[in-house]
């Protein structure tokens, strides 16, 4: 039944699919997992004039003057109104919502909920959800509402839920009310073991999503978003620990080399191995000498030298002679090949170009393999620089066991490449890839080494609280880079407000004048949505170059770039920039990842407050490539004391692993930015700040795994944990 398409409920037209499956939602399940980002109350309602911009309101008055603004082409754009109690009145706009004007008379009593801006007498609120003023009728008999034969929402709390452009709030509202009134509940098995839920005091599947749909108190939104969050990240879980298991039990390559050997490679680096790399070494070949596959997360800062410690265990994969043991015989190889995997081709580049330098005392091929072209590694006819080749070249070279360390984006999945022996995947900021994609290059194995399993070492920059981590990465074991490489010096940060903005541009002025170069980073690609009335509108990377250029860096080259431009035209503005051809860039957070250029010591962050902290820390760390001192000046027009606590933080933290965790604190899951590349829900997310809960899923996971990966004593459980699995792959 939960797996019904939508349509069957519902007459939808073209825009309404499309709008459905902008929000991911295809099927019943799908709509009712899908849960409200917020609630009004009507216990929390607030005269006109206590509202204060910039906070969430429910409010309740009279609806006059409703008008329909009509936009270019007289196609209606907005319903404009202004609400009205006896301390003053507040304007109101829905963008797209035409009918509004048509639903309610003139001077009707509602309760609207919505984010308040502007300022002074001039407030306003876009987009406000106005409450269901009718009742949902639900079976008598449930045990939830034994005493009424429907839910007064109005009585409690309205949910409010994540909406775009042609479904709003309401509609979702309506349609999971027409699914529970219809008895979609009755019929749902709650997959979770009766035992589990006892044990930690969770609602049945049935209560849970009644609880989060129709509360009547802020109780049953608490209880029914912890049944939810378990629900997920036991799953998550689960597949984690089967994928532990499964590994413990399959063959992988020896490689255990000598510190001779290692002592060799390293002396090839123009600086000193920190301890916190030597350490992560030593922890990485502890896995790869017991001959099972490793499976194993680093994190480090930006800078912290995660790249040389990747090459370290590359130079000893490809060196040793190493085998494989299983139950019958040892089984020897001559020498062993790496897959290096990066999210982007800026940075599959930039580590081609690191490793040739790296690798050209050692006598060993590299290869390069991205979307535009292939490069090999030395060339015959000039051996200390590399060539361009054929892509069926490379393929042969590579299937042949020619080429040792092959370094590529997603190119390096695609069917024509084909490795002889690979022991060894490194996957670069790999929360950037599907599950799919990283299992796709893991299965690449070798044809002589069929029952080898290469090892997997994932590293990410992005800093990740510990309870996520233990949550999406719990098949992997956790090694962090916590110290920076000597001579690194720590990036000079400063809270930029409109009255030090000009001593900003100097201080830049100076440094460019010195011959560095800069950053300037901004939240939107064009002009900000005018549909924002009354706030402060985020400053856009077009805009900002072209006023940039005209009023404050008059006698500086400006290069401007985001992620709708062409792969091409990205890679010819970051060469420029990287040759020192362009002095400034503008750029949205797509130089995150992936770009690095020493002699860029400044980055200006416009709308700093629309950044999670962990994102700001990762977008600093790009000047913190070179030996020159970095500056990083973080900008917010914002006069709110609690958001300039929070960008303080940015000065008085350690690290970025402390600030990530501030981040989950002060901001929740939207702090992380990263929900969806996750693959979490917001409520899951959310949930990850609990360790006890984390902590509990993951120890009954690995209980019901060791004692039968089939799981066969639990049929719902193992049929919902494949139907998941199904989904990840499709």
């Amino acid at each position: 039944m939960l797996d019904t398409p939508i349509t069957n409920l519902l007459r939808l037209t073209e825009a309404h699919k499309l709008a459905f499956k902008k929000l991911g939602i295809s099927t019943y399940r799908d709509i009712l997992y899908h849960v409200p980002n917020r609630y009004s109350d009507l216990a929390e309602i607030v005269t006109i004039a206590e509202a204060v911009s910039g906070d969430e309101v429910t409010l309740f008055g009279k609806l006059s003057n409703v008008q329909i603004k009509k936009g270019f082409g007289g196609t209606p754009n907005s319903t404009r109104g202004t609400l009205s109690d006896h301390t003053g009145e507040i304007k109101l706009v829905w963008f797209h919502q035409p009918y509004i004007a048509k639903m309610y008379a003139e001077e009707s009593q509602i309760k609207i909920s919505g984010k308040v801006s502007g300022s002074g007498k001039a407030l306003s609120i876009v987009n406000p959800d106005i409450a269901n003023s009718k009742h949902l009728p639900i079976d008598s008999g449930n045990s939830l509402f034994r005493s009424d034969a429907e839910i007064q929402v109005d009585s409690f709390l309205s949910p409010i839920y994540p909406e775009t452009k042609g479904i709003t709030s309401k509609y979702i509202y309506h349609t999971i009310g027409k699914l529970i009134s219809g008895g979609i509940l009755d019929s749902t098995l709650d997959p979770i073991p009766e035992t589990l839920l006892s044990k930690y005091h969770l609602p049945s599947l049935k209560e849970a999503l009644l609880y989060i749909h129709f509360p009547k108190t802020k109780e049953h939104v608490l209880v029914a978003k912890k049944r939810l969050a378990f629900e997920e990240i036991f799953f998550i879980q689960l597949e984690r620990a089967r994928e532990r298991l499964l590994l413990a039990n399959t063959p992988g390559f020896v490689i255990d080399p000598t510190q001779k050997d290692l002592s060799f490679f390293i002396k090839q680096f123009s600086f000193p191995l920190t301890e916190s790399q030597e350490k992560s070494l030593s922890a990485i070949f502890s896995d790869t000498k017991t001959g099972t596959p490793m499976s194993r997360l680093l994190e480090g800062d930006v800078g912290s030298g995660k790249t040389a410690v990747a090459a370290v265990l590359s130079y000893a994969a490809a060196t040793t002679r190493p085998y494989i043991k299983t139950e019958k015989k040892i089984q020897e190889f001559g020498t062993l090949q790496v897959a290096y995997m990066a999210p982007t081709e800026i940075l599959a580049k930039q580590h081609f170009e690191n490793f040739c330098e790296y690798f050209k005392e050692t006598g060993l091929s590299l290869a390069l393999i991205t979307g535009s072209g292939c490069y090999k590694y030395p060339s015959k006819a000039r051996p200390g620089e590399s060539t361009n080749i054929s892509r069926a070249q490379l393929s042969k070279w590579v299937a042949n066991g020619e080429i040792a360390i092959v370094i590529g984006t997603h190119a390096l999945i695609q069917k024509n490449v084909q490795f002889k022996h690979l022991a060894l995947c490194i996957i670069d900021e790999q929360h950037r890839f599907g599950v799919k994609q990283r299992k796709a290059l893991v299965q690449k194995k070798g044809a002589a080494g069929e029952e080898a399993v290469p090892h997997l070492l994932s590293m990410t920059a992005t800093p990740i609280p510990r309870t996520l981590a233990l949550t999406i990465y719990g098949d992997l074991d956790l090694t962090l880079l916590d110290q920076m490489p000597l001579g690194r010096k720590k990036i000079i940060t400063e809270i930029i407000t409109p009255l030090t903005r000009e001593r900003m541009y100097e201080d830049a002025k100076r440094e460019l004048a010195s011959g560095r170069q800069a950053y300037v980073i901004c939240p939107r690609i064009d002009e900000a949505d005018t549909s924002k009335l009354g706030s402060l509108q985020a400053k856009s990377v077009v805009s900002e170059a072209a006023r940039l250029k005209k009023n404050v860096f008059t006698k500086n080259t400006i290069g401007v770039l985001h992620g709708k431009m062409k792969p091409a035209e990205k890679d010819k503005v970051m060469k420029d920039f990287s040759d020192g051809k362009i002095d400034i860039l503008v750029a949205t957070s797509v130089v995150e990842v992936g770009v690095s250029v020493a002699n860029a010591t400044v980055i200006i962050i416009e709308g700093a407050d629309r950044f999670g902290l962990s994102q700001l820390h990762q977008l600093r760390g790009r000047v913190l490539r070179g030996t020159h001192q970095p500056y990083c000046f973080v900008c917010s027009d914002s006069s709110s004391a609690k958001t300039l606590e929070r960008l303080q933080a940015l000065i008085t933290a350690k690290n970025g692993f402390e600030l990530a965790e501030l981040d989950l604190t002060l901001r929740g899951s939207g702090g992380l930015s990263q929900g969806k590349q996750w693959g979490m829900s917001d409520t899951a997310m959310e949930a990850i700040k609990n360790i006890k809960l984390v902590e509990a899923a993951r120890t009954e996971a690995r209980a019901l795994i060791k004692k039968d990966r089939t799981l066969a004593d639990f049929p719902l459980l193992a049929k919902a944990l494949s139907d998941r699995e199904k989904t990840h792959f499709e």
